[in-house]
């Protein structure tokens, strides 16, 4: 697997990399431990080494879950983690909370549970509009001067937060949603991440799932799941949203691949500074994701799949309203 340039400070990381939230929390029960790490020695083994995680995931059992996955290979792999909430020690979010006195605490606290001595990515999760852009990222960049974190992320900010955070310090990636089905931020953030020299990574790059093919009908979507109250997932939405599902396994079958092997392979060709993150916890669905590095589209196959996500082509919001209004837009 081929290297990208993750922003233009100095970070290369592999060109997919792997999300790992799915192996705690939010799509159904958690994965097996020893199957979960099988899954990211695979994907090591199949030249993965970016490895994204959270202190929300769980809360905290992820971050565990990851660092000792990777304790053997630490030297071999680029570790990034996300901060942003108040969590209570029994694990119960209360809100959101970048003060500078929460970025060291929740610093201190994933670096213990990874059980390394500098995290690689360190992202705000979500923008704290009670705290300044300039005092989180302040805080931010004394972590990399005492040598706990190397580079700084943000995660679904805007253009103009963008530019305040990164006359701070340095940004290296921007961690937002966008695939196939969610492309809000083609039209300002991805030229202002360019223009500023800053990375860009996909989370949800297939939809939540959903442009894999394999959710046919919202039964079959996990009791626990909480892909159950997605609004895309919903109703007259769900069915909508099944056409373009339709339309990329159709291309998926000429290809001769998967349909999320061709969702992957879309943002791939979106430019060499993304580096999408699709979360599995299956070893099959890694290896299938994997294989969407060699998949080559041409002109017209990137027409037909830009003509999928114009507006008004997916229904529905892509969180709720608490979800919404967390998004720096």
């Amino acid at each position: 697997m081929n290297t990208r340039a993750l922003g233009n400070q100095g970070l290369r990381v592999s060109e997919l990399g792997l999300g790992c939230m799915g192996m705690s929390w939010a799509y159904g029960a958690p994965g097996n431990e020893e199957e979960s790490i099988s899954v990211i020695h695979r994907a090591t083994e199949l030249g993965i080494d970016f490895f994204d995680t959270a202190e929300i995931y769980g809360p905290f059992t992820n971050e565990v879950l990851v660092g000792k996955a990777l304790r053997d290979r630490r030297e071999r792999v680029v570790i990034a983690t996300k901060f942003g909430f108040d969590i209570g020690e029994d694990g119960m979010r209360r809100g959101l909370n970048s003060s500078p006195e929460n970025v060291r605490r929740a610093c201190d606290a994933s670096l213990a549970r990874l059980g390394v001595d500098q995290i690689d990515l360190f992202y705000q999760h979500r923008l704290d509009r009670s705290v300044p852009i300039e005092e989180t990222v302040g805080a931010m960049a004394e972590l990399v001067r005492d040598g706990k974190v190397r580079y700084l992320g943000l995660s679904e900010v805007g253009a103009e937060t963008l530019r305040r955070a990164h006359a701070v310090h340095p940004i290296t990636a921007l961690q937002s949603e966008y695939s196939l089905w969610e492309r809000g931020i083609e039209d300002e953030i991805l030229p202002t991440l360019r223009e500023l020299g800053i990375g860009m990574v996909p989370y949800c790059p297939l939809g939540r799932g959903f442009l894999t093919g394999q959710i046919k009908r919202p039964e079959d979507i996990p009791e626990n799941d909480y892909r159950r109250t997605d609004p895309r997932f919903q109703g007259e939405n769900f069915m909508k949203n099944l056409d373009v599902v339709r339309a990329v396994e159709e291309i998926a079958r000429e290809k001769g691949t998967t349909p999320a092997g061709i969702a992957l392979a879309w943002l791939l060709h979106q430019g060499d500074d993304i580096v999408p993150i699709p979360g599995t916890k299956h070893l099959r669905h890694l290896e299938e994701n994997a294989a969407s590095v060699t998949i080559a589209l041409t002109a017209d196959d990137l027409a037909r799949l830009d003509m999928l996500g114009e507006p008004g082509a997916i229904a529905g919001e892509r969180y709720g309203e608490m979800g919404m209004k967390a998004i720096d837009r």
